[in-house]
Protein backbone atom coordinates (compact mmCIF):
# COMPACT_ATOMS: atom_id res chain seq x y z
CA UNK A 1 0.00 0.00 0.00
CA UNK A 2 0.79 3.57 -0.66
CA UNK A 3 1.71 5.91 2.80
CA UNK A 4 3.55 9.29 3.22
CA UNK A 5 6.74 8.71 5.30
CA UNK A 6 9.34 10.41 6.82
CA UNK A 7 12.96 9.00 5.53
CA UNK A 8 14.82 11.79 6.94
CA UNK A 9 14.19 14.47 9.31
CA UNK A 10 14.98 17.80 7.12
CA UNK A 11 11.41 18.83 6.77
CA UNK A 12 8.38 18.42 4.80
CA UNK A 13 10.04 19.05 0.83
CA UNK A 14 11.68 15.02 1.49
CA UNK A 15 8.62 13.79 2.63
CA UNK A 16 8.03 10.98 0.01
CA UNK A 17 5.15 8.82 -1.41
CA UNK A 18 6.00 5.01 -0.53
CA UNK A 19 5.03 1.62 -1.14
CA UNK A 20 4.70 -0.31 2.69
CA UNK A 21 3.36 -3.23 3.37
CA UNK A 22 0.43 -2.85 5.17
CA UNK A 23 -0.74 -3.37 8.54
CA UNK A 24 -1.84 -5.92 10.94
CA UNK A 25 -4.13 -5.09 13.66
CA UNK A 26 -3.49 -5.64 17.19
CA UNK A 27 -6.09 -7.25 19.70
CA UNK A 28 -7.55 -3.60 19.99
CA UNK A 29 -7.57 -2.28 16.92
CA UNK A 30 -9.40 -0.91 14.13
CA UNK A 31 -8.26 -1.59 10.28
CA UNK A 32 -9.73 1.14 8.41
CA UNK A 33 -9.11 2.21 5.02
CA UNK A 34 -8.32 5.35 4.79
CA UNK A 35 -10.13 8.34 2.68
CA UNK A 36 -8.80 11.38 3.77
CA UNK A 37 -6.13 12.61 5.92
CA UNK A 38 -6.00 15.93 8.10
CA UNK A 39 -2.98 18.11 7.61
CA UNK A 40 -1.43 18.84 10.99
CA UNK A 41 1.01 21.16 12.62
CA UNK A 42 2.24 17.91 14.75
CA UNK A 43 2.77 16.57 10.85
CA UNK A 44 5.46 19.63 10.51
CA UNK A 45 7.68 18.90 13.41
CA UNK A 46 7.48 15.36 12.95
CA UNK A 47 8.65 15.73 9.20
CA UNK A 48 11.76 18.13 10.50
CA UNK A 49 12.52 16.10 14.09
CA UNK A 50 11.21 18.71 16.17
CA UNK A 51 8.50 17.04 18.15
CA UNK A 52 8.15 15.74 21.53
CA UNK A 53 7.81 12.39 20.22
CA UNK A 54 10.29 11.22 18.02
CA UNK A 55 9.53 7.92 15.97
CA UNK A 56 12.67 5.88 14.78
CA UNK A 57 12.35 6.81 10.34
CA UNK A 58 10.80 6.03 8.43
CA UNK A 59 7.84 6.16 9.84
CA UNK A 60 4.23 7.48 8.34
CA UNK A 61 2.92 11.07 8.74
CA UNK A 62 -0.87 11.39 9.27
CA UNK A 63 -2.69 12.75 12.64
CA UNK A 64 -6.15 12.82 11.76
CA UNK A 65 -7.82 10.72 9.29
CA UNK A 66 -11.28 9.45 8.37
CA UNK A 67 -12.36 6.22 5.98
CA UNK A 68 -14.15 2.94 6.17
CA UNK A 69 -14.28 0.17 8.71
CA UNK A 70 -12.41 -2.68 7.30
CA UNK A 71 -12.10 -5.04 9.96
CA UNK A 72 -13.88 -4.30 13.50
CA UNK A 73 -11.67 -6.18 15.99
CA UNK A 74 -12.55 -8.20 18.42
CA UNK A 75 -16.21 -7.03 20.58
CA UNK A 76 -13.84 -5.44 23.24
CA UNK A 77 -11.45 -4.04 21.37
CA UNK A 78 -12.38 -0.75 22.54
CA UNK A 79 -11.09 -2.41 26.06
CA UNK A 80 -13.60 -0.28 27.94
CA UNK A 81 -17.12 -1.14 26.19
CA UNK A 82 -17.47 2.82 24.75
CA UNK A 83 -17.43 1.69 21.39
CA UNK A 84 -17.29 -1.32 18.62
CA UNK A 85 -17.71 -0.71 14.98
CA UNK A 86 -19.36 -2.95 11.94
CA UNK A 87 -17.62 -3.52 8.33
CA UNK A 88 -18.67 -0.68 6.50
CA UNK A 89 -18.60 1.91 8.81
CA UNK A 90 -17.76 5.46 8.25
CA UNK A 91 -14.67 6.20 11.15
CA UNK A 92 -12.65 9.44 11.96
CA UNK A 93 -9.21 8.54 14.22
CA UNK A 94 -5.99 10.30 15.70
CA UNK A 95 -2.87 8.87 16.43
CA UNK A 96 0.61 10.33 17.03
CA UNK A 97 1.06 9.25 13.31
CA UNK A 98 0.58 6.94 11.26
CA UNK A 99 -2.52 7.65 9.41
CA UNK A 100 -1.08 9.04 6.24
CA UNK A 101 -1.51 5.47 4.22
CA UNK A 102 -4.03 3.58 2.01
CA UNK A 103 -4.88 1.17 5.65
CA UNK A 104 -4.24 1.95 9.24
CA UNK A 105 -4.49 -0.13 12.26
CA UNK A 106 -5.44 2.34 14.67
CA UNK A 107 -6.81 1.74 18.12
CA UNK A 108 -10.31 1.35 18.74
CA UNK A 109 -10.14 3.70 22.20
CA UNK A 110 -9.21 6.78 19.31
CA UNK A 111 -11.34 5.49 16.33
CA UNK A 112 -15.13 7.11 16.05
CA UNK A 113 -17.97 6.66 14.15
CA UNK A 114 -18.18 9.82 11.69
CA UNK A 115 -21.97 11.28 11.61
CA UNK A 116 -23.80 10.55 8.36
CA UNK A 117 -23.83 14.67 8.03
CA UNK A 118 -19.92 15.19 7.40
CA UNK A 119 -18.11 13.90 4.54
CA UNK A 120 -14.34 11.96 4.80
CA UNK A 121 -12.48 15.25 4.63
CA UNK A 122 -14.71 16.90 7.21
CA UNK A 123 -13.97 13.83 9.51
CA UNK A 124 -10.25 14.12 8.63
CA UNK A 125 -10.71 17.85 9.98
CA UNK A 126 -12.44 16.97 13.34
CA UNK A 127 -10.07 14.60 16.05
CA UNK A 128 -7.42 16.61 17.40
CA UNK A 129 -8.66 20.20 16.37
CA UNK A 130 -12.13 19.75 18.05
CA UNK A 131 -10.82 17.62 20.97
CA UNK A 132 -7.89 20.17 21.74
CA UNK A 133 -10.92 22.72 21.74
CA UNK A 134 -13.28 21.14 24.11
CA UNK A 135 -10.59 20.13 26.05
CA UNK A 136 -9.19 23.92 26.07
CA UNK A 137 -12.72 24.87 26.86
CA UNK A 138 -14.44 23.06 28.86
CA UNK A 139 -11.60 20.68 30.96
CA UNK A 140 -8.79 23.50 30.97
CA UNK A 141 -10.64 26.65 30.51
CA UNK A 142 -14.01 25.89 32.71
CA UNK A 143 -15.75 28.40 30.19
CA UNK A 144 -19.68 28.63 31.66
CA UNK A 145 -22.65 29.65 29.57
CA UNK A 146 -22.80 33.63 28.39
CA UNK A 147 -19.20 34.02 28.95
CA UNK A 148 -17.23 35.43 26.27
CA UNK A 149 -13.73 33.81 24.13
CA UNK A 150 -11.40 35.50 22.50
CA UNK A 151 -9.93 32.99 20.06
CA UNK A 152 -6.16 33.69 18.15
CA UNK A 153 -5.53 32.61 15.16
CA UNK A 154 -8.88 32.32 14.50
CA UNK A 155 -9.30 31.71 10.58
CA UNK A 156 -6.83 28.17 11.43
CA UNK A 157 -7.58 24.55 11.87
CA UNK A 158 -7.50 24.98 16.42
CA UNK A 159 -9.01 28.56 15.91
CA UNK A 160 -12.45 27.83 13.41
CA UNK A 161 -12.66 24.18 15.78
CA UNK A 162 -12.33 26.75 18.78
CA UNK A 163 -15.08 28.95 17.79
CA UNK A 164 -17.39 26.44 16.85
CA UNK A 165 -16.69 24.73 19.95
CA UNK A 166 -17.23 28.02 22.18
CA UNK A 167 -20.46 28.65 20.75
CA UNK A 168 -21.77 25.00 21.24
CA UNK A 169 -21.27 25.50 25.16
CA UNK A 170 -23.14 28.80 24.78
CA UNK A 171 -20.20 31.45 24.75
CA UNK A 172 -20.36 34.61 22.60
CA UNK A 173 -16.74 34.75 20.33
CA UNK A 174 -14.62 37.30 19.14
CA UNK A 175 -11.86 36.52 16.64
CA UNK A 176 -8.61 37.78 16.30
CA UNK A 177 -7.17 37.82 12.81
CA UNK A 178 -4.64 38.68 9.87
CA UNK A 179 -6.39 39.80 7.05
CA UNK A 180 -9.78 40.64 5.81
CA UNK A 181 -9.56 37.22 3.99
CA UNK A 182 -9.62 35.36 7.32
CA UNK A 183 -12.10 37.82 9.32
CA UNK A 184 -14.41 36.77 6.10
CA UNK A 185 -13.72 32.90 6.72
CA UNK A 186 -13.63 33.39 10.91
CA UNK A 187 -17.24 34.72 10.06
CA UNK A 188 -18.58 32.01 8.14
CA UNK A 189 -17.15 29.62 10.77
CA UNK A 190 -19.13 31.17 13.87
CA UNK A 191 -17.49 34.09 14.88
CA UNK A 192 -19.55 36.74 16.64
CA UNK A 193 -17.38 39.44 16.28
CA UNK A 194 -14.30 39.88 14.43
CA UNK A 195 -10.97 41.42 14.69
CA UNK A 196 -8.30 42.13 12.29
CA UNK A 197 -4.67 43.33 13.05
CA UNK A 198 -2.05 43.37 15.53
CA UNK A 199 -3.66 45.76 17.76
CA UNK A 200 -6.43 43.94 18.84
CA UNK A 201 -6.54 44.76 22.43
CA UNK A 202 -8.67 48.48 22.48
CA UNK A 203 -11.26 46.68 20.09
CA UNK A 204 -11.72 44.06 22.53
CA UNK A 205 -12.36 46.87 25.12
CA UNK A 206 -14.69 48.40 23.24
CA UNK A 207 -16.52 45.18 22.10
CA UNK A 208 -16.90 43.79 25.70
CA UNK A 209 -17.93 47.60 27.14
CA UNK A 210 -14.70 47.43 29.00
CA UNK A 211 -15.36 44.50 30.91
CA UNK A 212 -12.81 42.54 28.67
CA UNK A 213 -12.98 38.77 28.22
CA UNK A 214 -13.50 35.48 30.20
CA UNK A 215 -11.20 33.59 28.22
CA UNK A 216 -8.40 33.73 25.23
CA UNK A 217 -7.72 30.66 23.90
CA UNK A 218 -3.95 31.32 22.29
CA UNK A 219 -2.55 29.33 19.78
CA UNK A 220 0.02 32.33 18.31
CA UNK A 221 2.10 33.24 21.15
CA UNK A 222 4.56 36.06 20.75
CA UNK A 223 3.93 39.59 21.47
CA UNK A 224 -0.06 38.99 21.52
CA UNK A 225 0.40 37.47 24.35
CA UNK A 226 0.80 40.50 26.88
CA UNK A 227 -1.63 42.30 25.13
CA UNK A 228 -4.25 39.28 25.61
CA UNK A 229 -3.88 39.47 29.39
CA UNK A 230 -4.78 42.69 29.30
CA UNK A 231 -8.29 41.64 27.82
CA UNK A 232 -8.91 39.49 30.59
CA UNK A 233 -12.03 40.47 32.69
CA UNK A 234 -11.72 39.80 36.36
CA UNK A 235 -10.90 35.94 37.08
CA UNK A 236 -10.22 35.96 33.06
CA UNK A 237 -8.24 32.55 31.63
CA UNK A 238 -5.81 32.60 29.13
CA UNK A 239 -5.28 28.97 27.43
CA UNK A 240 -2.06 28.49 25.99
CA UNK A 241 -2.30 26.05 23.21
CA UNK A 242 1.07 26.99 20.64
CA UNK A 243 3.62 29.68 19.45
CA UNK A 244 2.76 29.64 16.13
CA UNK A 245 4.14 32.91 15.75
CA UNK A 246 7.51 31.40 16.20
CA UNK A 247 8.83 34.37 18.37
CA UNK A 248 10.12 32.96 20.91
CA UNK A 249 7.68 31.59 24.13
CA UNK A 250 6.54 34.65 26.25
CA UNK A 251 6.69 34.90 29.86
CA UNK A 252 4.13 36.25 32.27
CA UNK A 253 4.82 38.58 34.73
CA UNK A 254 2.62 36.97 37.57
CA UNK A 255 1.58 40.41 39.29
CA UNK A 256 -0.64 41.09 36.85
CA UNK A 257 -2.51 37.67 37.90
CA UNK A 258 -2.18 38.52 41.27
CA UNK A 259 -4.00 42.29 40.31
CA UNK A 260 -6.66 40.59 37.97
CA UNK A 261 -7.09 37.31 39.71
CA UNK A 262 -6.29 35.87 36.37
CA UNK A 263 -5.10 32.68 35.27
CA UNK A 264 -2.66 31.30 32.58
CA UNK A 265 -3.35 27.49 31.89
CA UNK A 266 -1.49 25.34 29.96
CA UNK A 267 -3.72 22.65 27.20
CA UNK A 268 -1.58 20.20 26.64
CA UNK A 269 -4.72 17.68 25.42
CA UNK A 270 -2.85 15.01 23.23
CA UNK A 271 -0.80 13.95 26.50
CA UNK A 272 -3.62 13.85 28.92
CA UNK A 273 -6.47 12.10 26.64
CA UNK A 274 -3.82 9.50 25.47
CA UNK A 275 -3.22 8.34 28.65
CA UNK A 276 -6.63 7.70 30.07
CA UNK A 277 -8.39 4.66 28.11
CA UNK A 278 -12.18 6.11 26.81
CA UNK A 279 -12.15 10.07 27.47
CA UNK A 280 -11.33 10.68 24.18
CA UNK A 281 -14.83 8.96 23.28
CA UNK A 282 -16.50 10.90 25.80
CA UNK A 283 -15.26 13.54 24.33
CA UNK A 284 -16.51 12.28 21.07
CA UNK A 285 -19.95 12.13 22.62
CA UNK A 286 -20.08 16.04 23.52
CA UNK A 287 -19.60 16.95 19.74
CA UNK A 288 -21.48 14.50 18.49
CA UNK A 289 -25.14 17.03 19.44
CA UNK A 290 -23.05 19.76 18.22
CA UNK A 291 -22.47 18.63 14.93
CA UNK A 292 -26.42 17.46 15.14
CA UNK A 293 -27.04 20.84 15.29
CA UNK A 294 -24.96 21.99 12.74
CA UNK A 295 -23.19 24.10 15.36
CA UNK A 296 -19.85 21.86 14.48
CA UNK A 297 -18.82 21.30 10.63
CA UNK A 298 -14.99 21.84 10.30
CA UNK A 299 -14.33 24.18 7.33
CA UNK A 300 -11.86 22.42 4.83
CA UNK A 301 -9.62 25.26 3.87
CA UNK A 302 -7.97 23.30 0.86
CA UNK A 303 -7.81 19.45 -0.53
CA UNK A 304 -4.52 18.03 -1.90
CA UNK A 305 -3.71 15.02 -3.87
CA UNK A 306 -1.50 12.06 -1.97
CA UNK A 307 1.85 13.43 -3.77
CA UNK A 308 0.82 16.73 -2.19
CA UNK A 309 1.33 15.77 1.33
CA UNK A 310 4.40 17.54 1.63
CA UNK A 311 3.30 20.92 -0.09
CA UNK A 312 0.42 20.95 2.10
CA UNK A 313 2.81 21.00 4.81
CA UNK A 314 4.74 23.86 3.63
CA UNK A 315 1.64 25.81 3.19
CA UNK A 316 0.45 25.61 6.49
CA UNK A 317 3.67 26.97 7.79
CA UNK A 318 4.22 30.31 5.72
CA UNK A 319 0.30 30.53 7.42
CA UNK A 320 -1.31 30.48 3.72
CA UNK A 321 -3.47 28.10 4.70
CA UNK A 322 -7.62 28.87 6.06
CA UNK A 323 -9.12 26.27 8.32
CA UNK A 324 -7.88 22.52 8.17
CA UNK A 325 -6.33 20.93 5.30
CA UNK A 326 -7.26 17.52 3.79
CA UNK A 327 -4.82 15.28 1.71
CA UNK A 328 -7.64 12.80 0.08
CA UNK A 329 -5.92 9.11 -0.30
CA UNK A 330 -8.63 7.56 -2.98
Amino acid sequence: MKAVQVVTTTGPADIVVRDVDGPTPGPHDVLVEVHSVGVAFPDLLLSRGEYQFKPEPPFTLGVDFAGVVLDPGSPDSSRDGSSTFTVGQRVAGVNLHGGAAEQVANPAIFTFALPDALSYDEGAALPMNYLTALFALEERGGLREGETVLVHGAAGGVGTATLQVAKGLGARTIAVVSTEEKAAFARAAGADEVVVGPDFKDAVKELTHGVGVDVVLDVVGGPAFTDSLRCLAEQGRVLVVGFAAGQGIPEVKVNRLLLGNTDVRGVGWGAYAMTRPGYMQKQWHRLEPMIAAGVVKPPVGATYELADFGRALVDMDERRTLGKSVVRMR
